[in-house]
């Protein structure tokens, strides 16, 4: 995909041209946004705020133009543009300036835990809300499949919309830091080949942040009704940042064993294939912190 990087930053009207492109292409195939943000983010880590800024703007009046055209709608097209760069612009601007991938990381999920919040303070009754929603949705799905028994479809839709606020948010933070990590890797390929990779094998956490996750975790489990609630829906954002890092954490650590060309992809392909084991990466994410798998490994490699 260089030749894609390498067409971004030829200029403003390539980048534009890419980003709203693809971004109205997304509406079809959801992880071509990821493409479309990324580009976003490789202007703004290269030429900087201001210039990320002015694609993103130029873009954005891109989308709401072929909106007219394709969607005959140009308020969605323009809002959509919005909600998918802006995020991606304030967190490529962190990375710019503060020059640490694990720093923009936790912005990004910030982001998202005041989103969470912000939410459940429009709406303390959130949980209904979607439990509403969800019911409008399988409405099709009964209707085709008689076998399922509506009591137990109902049963889990009661119990999942307690969560999808959180649910919704991570996928969005997904999306943001995906679309990031494109960008950089972007960014290393055209003017720092491998500075991505030995950045996102040092991706860390403070351990302040993994106290005050514990704390939260804690929370979601105390039984506080609405508070405990907004704190689920914070576990959900939390599972995708130690996620993140649980990643990174194996990846460093079996990219040193000898049979790294095979542990590596397994790695991945495993997430993919079997997502139950996220579970046990994000505890080796939050874990990291103080049992320091890569610096332990160093050591004996080095003795």
């Amino acid at each position: 995909m260089s030749f894609l990087a390498a067409y971004v930053m030829r200029g403003r009207m390539q980048a534009m041209l890419v980003a709203a492109t693809l971004a109205i292409l997304s509406l079809l195939l959801p992880p071509v946004s990821i493409v479309s943000s990324g580009a976003v983010a490789l202007v703004t880590l290269r030429r900087g705020a201001t210039e990320g800024l002015f694609v993103l703007l130029c873009a954005c009046a891109a989308s709401a133009l072929l909106g007219v055209v394709l969607l005959n709608n140009v308020y969605f097209a323009l809002l959509y543009g919005l909600v998918l760069w802006l995020p991606v612009w304030v967190i490529a601007v962190v990375l710019r300036e503060g020059r640490h991938l694990s720093l923009a990381l936790e912005i990004a999920v910030l982001m998202g835990m005041l989103a969470v919040v912000g939410f459940y303070l429009y709406d303390s009754n959130a949980s209904t809300m979607w439990q509403g929603l969800l019911q409008q949705m399988i409405q099709p799905l009964l209707q085709k499949s008689p076998e399922i028994q509506p009591e137990t479809l109902q049963q889990s839709i009661v119990v999942f919309s307690r969560f999808m606020t959180g649910v919704v948010v991570s996928g969005t933070v997904y999306s943001m830091l995906f679309g990031l990590f494109l960008g950089r890797w972007w960014q290393s390929i055209l003017y720092n080949p491998g500075g991505f990779r030995e950045e996102y094998l040092k991706l860390n956490v403070q351990s302040r942040l993994a106290i005050a996750s514990i704390i939260i975790i804690g929370i979601a489990f105390a039984g506080y009704a609405e508070l405990s609630e907004i704190a689920q829906n914070i576990c959900v954002l939390l599972f995708v940042l130690y996620t993140v890092i649980g990643s990174a954490v194996l990846h460093a650590v079996f990219a040193n064993l000898p049979a790294k060309r095979f542990l590596v992809p397994m790695l991945y392909l495993t997430l993919t294939i079997i997502p139950h084991t996220m579970i046990v990466v994000a505890l080796v994410g939050l874990t990291d912190v103080w049992l320091d798998l890569r610096n332990k490994q160093s050591n004996q490699n080095s003795a």
